[in-house]
């Protein structure tokens, strides 16, 4: 069993579960919801499917009743405090909830003196559930380090930030941490409905119904949080009791979420109008309705990463080379979305949407790259011209495979005169980059290119003769690089 260690108590006195309720506990003891339909068992369990399906780590601990020092990281909501205490009950261990904010040292060394009695005079281990752990500061997780390496507790940390930011080092070496994603919306319709219908923990002894837009706004706005999900459920019921009716609808969801629902529906025309809304207006230079349509999906309950994704994408379609910097600056605020979540992601995000709708525009590399499809489909695998295969054999050599292969490096501007392309489309032409932002100085550049590659074809024989002498040369001093890639 387990119990809380900020709570007094007298030495042999039995303590309460303090995660899974009594089944036969009154229900409107003012205990709430989301305590009351916490999963006892891990049947009950909902979501984190890579940790708890079949075969996966934590079931396997759980089935097997063994027990290891973990650190649980995810959102608030997941189900790391639930997934902590099914772990310290299926083993049979003494385990005590210990939280970093109402707990300190002091306490923690009652916990210790215990767990030795525990394992000295009962032979049994003893499991310290440590919930919001990177509230300890590293002197006091330092006190948890010998009793962890000698076995007297074992550590079940739950946390919502980075174990790498905000536990030391030789704690983390010492444990093994799991990340907890966000529960999906179809988990949270789920545990909403179990909620609905359970009469023993939840409101099934209420009859309530809930409209579909209404659970579907629920799972939606509470962005995997179980625990918000629970809450408001439950503030709805109230709020139905009171008007006397049996039904939750989407303005009782709203009054008691405090959220107006957007609308937005992720599955149906209305999210591919707004994103489609958000794209163009980033590709028409406008950051202000950029800014606007992103809200409107973020608030709407769409998937950060869905927008950033789209961001990506649209950095190197629609901005290109005009500004190099796009696509990288997209990626990191896809990376920092993924790192802080929301709602602090909001804000790498609108920087990276301004960002993009003020850069230069051009989709030279796009079109160039359809442009090469297109070829590749209607022409299908042209043979490699046989001076830019490479030789690594005497027998490739002896074929003539890199014969006539100019080394870029050997030529003024690293221009050389043979074609790369295959031989039925020697001269086509895909990249003809714009003279927006960057690109412009990409334009000179080939423009000079090509101006040099005519003056060399314009060289008499005589000339042609001297330079490839003089390349000879240059090569014999650096070793022939004929059959390199």
């Amino acid at each position: 069993m387990c119990y809380s260690a900020s709570m007094p108590r007298r030495r042999g006195e039995v303590q309460a579960n303090l995660f899974a309720p009594e089944r036969s506990r009154p229900l409107r003891d003012g205990t709430p919801l989301a305590d009351r339909m916490r999963p006892a068992t891990l049947d009950e369990f909902v979501g984190q499917s890579h940790l708890v399906g079949p075969g996966r780590l934590l079931r396997e601990l759980i089935e097997g009743r063994e027990l290891h020092s973990l650190i649980l990281w995810g959102p608030p909501g997941c189900g790391k405090t639930t997934l902590a205490h099914l772990i310290a009950l299926a083993s049979g261990a003494h385990c005590v909830y210990f939280s970093a904010v109402l707990s300190g040292v002091k306490e923690l060394r009652q916990v210790i003196e215990e767990a030795r009695a525990e394992r000295t005079y009962r032979g049994r281990r003893s499991v310290l559930i440590v919930d919001e752990i990177h509230r300890f500061n590293k002197a006091q997780q330092d006190a948890f380090l010998p009793h962890v390496e000698d076995g007297t507790l074992v550590l079940i940390g739950a946390t919502t930030e980075n174990p790498s930011f905000e536990v030391i080092a030789p704690l983390l070496s010492r444990t093994s941490v799991l990340v907890l994603e966000p529960l999906t919306a179809h988990d949270i319709r789920s545990i909403v409905e179990r909620a609905l219908a359970d009469r023993d923990r939840g409101l099934g002894d209420r009859g309530l119904a809930i409209d579909a837009a209404a659970l579907n706004l629920l799972a939606e706005q509470t962005r995997g949080d179980a625990r918000n999900a629970l809450n408001t459920l439950e503030a709805a019921a109230t709020l139905a009791a009171r008007q006397g009716v049996s039904t939750l609808t989407l303005s009782l969801i709203e009054e008691a979420g405090q959220h107006r629902a957007l609308r937005y529906d992720k599955g149906a025309e209305e999210h591919y109008n707004v994103i489609s809304a958000f794209i163009k207006s980033m590709r028409g230079s406008d950051p202000d309705a950029a800014l606007y349509w992103m809200m409107r999906m973020l608030e709407a309950g769409e998937d950060a990463l869905f927008i950033a994704r789209r961001m990506v994408v649209f950095a190197s379609e629609d901005i290109g080379n005009a500004d190099p910097q796009a696509l990288p600056l997209a990626v990191a605020a896809k990376d920092a979305v993924h790192f802080v979540g929301l709602p602090e992601g909001r804000i790498p995000l609108a920087q990276a949407a301004v960002y993009l709708a003020t850069a230069p525009k051009s989709n030279a590399s796009y079109q160039a790259m359809l442009a090469a499809a297109e070829d590749v489909k209607q022409h299908g695998a042209l043979p490699v011209p046989v001076h830019l295969r490479n030789a690594p054999t005497p027998l490739m050599r002896t074929l003539g495979y890199g014969r006539g292969y100019q080394y870029a490096h050997d030529y003024e501007d690293h221009v050389v005169q043979h074609s790369h392309m295959p031989e039925p489309l020697r001269g086509r032409r895909y990249y003809v980059p714009s003279s927006s932002g960057a690109e412009s100085a990409i334009a000179e550049r080939l423009a000079r290119w090509a101006a040099l590659r005519k003056a060399r074809a314009g060289q008499s024989e005589s000339d042609r003769e001297s330079q490839e002498a003089d390349v000879k040369t240059q090569k014999a001093k650096v070793g022939d690089r004929n059959s390199e890639f």
